[in-house]
């Protein structure tokens, strides 16, 4: 099998074990009291859960298969098949509560996984280098850290709903992107120098630490608010700021020109199905969870 094709099914793989530990992090985050959000008892809860410990193995096998599949394919081959995470937590998250997905919900999830691969593919990005200075890596961190404490102070002013969910989600985005940009330098040095200068990489602990911080903040988006508002988020922003990053941390450059017609054509897929997900339920008590109006403000 050639390096395209397993990178392809790799890629494919993360994108249904992402979905699958998304879906059992929300059950186990279901359970949470309210009072526990955002703080140490959330996660001495959560460790005590079966269903999110069994999402967190998961989400660590899909981190796996990514970074093979980014070591073996590219960005532009790997991230369009990525986005199909979403159509794939709400088939999954719709199993789990035993109801069937509406036709709105995959015209939703479909516009959303296509658009944003069609955005991606014509995108491609290229010209990229292995070389990074330590002024990009502070730059890199300095505005990702910062995009993040911005999405975290928004959503503790929120209520429980889905505002705060898509907030804490955006946030959780950020750092997975930021996860993949440290991970692909640290597996270029253990390609490149071998085990003993990856162990030695402050990247590898760098990608850990931001790995666990995106759980933390997932977490938190579980807890908030129905799927339908944190997965769009965490699909479209971890496209979106890794595409960024890809930018500013390797230099890639993306298609201009006739290319632009498609990246808009995705675009406006992407927004029309993100404006249709918010009718679409998945669990069994959505319709009440995703009201904000009718819940008092958090403390």
């Amino acid at each position: 099998m050639s390096a395209t094709l397993l990178s392809a099914a790799f890629a494919l793989l993360a994108a249904a074990a992402n979905a699958t530990g998304t879906v059992l992090q929300r059950i186990g985050a279901r359970t949470v009291p309210h009072g526990d959000a955002f703080s140490v008892r959330l996660i001495r809860h959560l460790l005590h859960n079966p269903a999110w410990l069994g999402g967190v193995a998961v989400i660590v096998g899909a981190a796996a298969c990514q970074a093979l599949a980014l070591n073996l394919g590219s960005l532009s081959l790997v991230q369009p098949i990525l986005v199909t995470e979403l159509p794939f937590t709400l088939v999954i998250a719709c199993a789990f509560s035993h109801r069937r997905l509406s036709a709105t919900g995959w015209a939703a999830a479909l516009m959303v996984a296509f658009g944003l691969g069609l955005a991606l593919f014509a995108a491609a990005p290229s010209g990229g280098h292995g070389e990074v200075s330590a002024w990009v890596w502070v730059l890199t961190l300095v505005s990702t850290l910062g995009a993040m404490a911005l999405c975290v102070m928004a959503a503790l002013t929120r209520p429980r709903g889905m505002s705060r969910a898509a907030l804490f989600s955006s946030a959780s985005a950020i750092s997975y992107a930021l996860t993949a940009t440290l991970m692909t330098t640290a597996t270029d040095v253990f390609e490149r120098e071998g085990a003993g200068a990856f162990l030695t990489c402050w990247q590898t602990y760098g990608f850990f630490a931001a790995g666990g911080l995106a759980l933390f903040l997932l977490a938190n988006a579980m807890e908030s608010g129905p799927l339908v508002a944190s997965q769009p988020a965490l699909t479209l922003g971890e496209a979106l700021v890794s595409l960024a990053l890809g930018g500013l941390v390797y230099g890639e450059r993306v298609r201009t020109g006739w290319w632009l017609i498609p990246e808009g054509v995705g675009a406006v897929l992407v927004t029309w199905g993100i404006l249709l997900l918010p009718g679409v339920e998945t669990e069994a008590d959505e319709s009440s969870e995703s009201s904000e109006s009718s819940e008092p403000p958090a403390t």
